[in-house]
């Protein structure tokens, strides 16, 4: 498969037209109505493959894309999200520099 074809499951007779926020494979059991106990199973049955990995970004991407950015009538929200994501990675990448700067009593 290249980049720009069409997964492997996706059969237009079947799925009509092609949506990049949904999955084509086998459907499994939603992880929220996965018992504590299954867990380590459901985990296992996963395709941890890069490629893999990389799809689940994709379609994570145009959900968010097709929910917030891609409406008739889209807000802030996209904005907000970026800003705050952005936030928070700086934040996190200068954790250790922050750290060294709280105040102590001193005595």
């Amino acid at each position: 498969m290249a980049i720009g074809d069409y997964p492997a499951e996706y059969n237009p007779k079947v799925h009509g037209p092609y949506d990049p926020a949904r999955y084509y494979g086998t459907p499994d059991t939603p992880f929220s109505q996965v018992k504590l106990g299954e867990v380590t199973e459901w985990v296992g049955r996963r395709n941890k493959s890069p490629k893999a990995i990389a799809g689940l970004f994709s379609r994570a991407y145009w959900r968010w894309s097709h929910k917030y950015v891609q409406p008739k009538r889209a807000t802030v929200a996209p904005l907000i999200h970026i800003l705050a994501g952005s936030m928070i990675f700086f934040y996190a990448i200068n954790y250790g520099k922050f750290v060294h700067h709280r105040n102590y009593k001193h005595h």
